[in-house]
């Protein structure tokens, strides 16, 4: 589940079409930081991070749940 975030993550952020340090500012992160997860170091973040990243850069609406055949990949 962690690495589906991730991908959506860095599909938004490269949608965003900012310099890192713009997004990086847009999320509420430092630069560094998201070039951690642009690079895609997934064991950098705990689920809790990845869960507020995504939260962040508007991933979650108010109708946002995952499908039991998500789980696990």
């Amino acid at each position: 589940m962690k690495r589906l975030m991730f991908l959506a993550e860095t599909e938004q952020v490269r949608g965003w079409k900012l310099t890192q340090a713009e997004a990086a500012r847009r999320l509420e992160t430092t630069q560094p930081r998201l070039s951690d997860l642009m690079r895609g170091w997934v064991n950098s973040f705990s689920l809790d991070a990845s869960v507020s990243l995504a939260a962040r850069a508007g991933l979650f609406g108010a109708d946002c749940h995952f499908r039991s055949s998500m789980i696990g990949q």
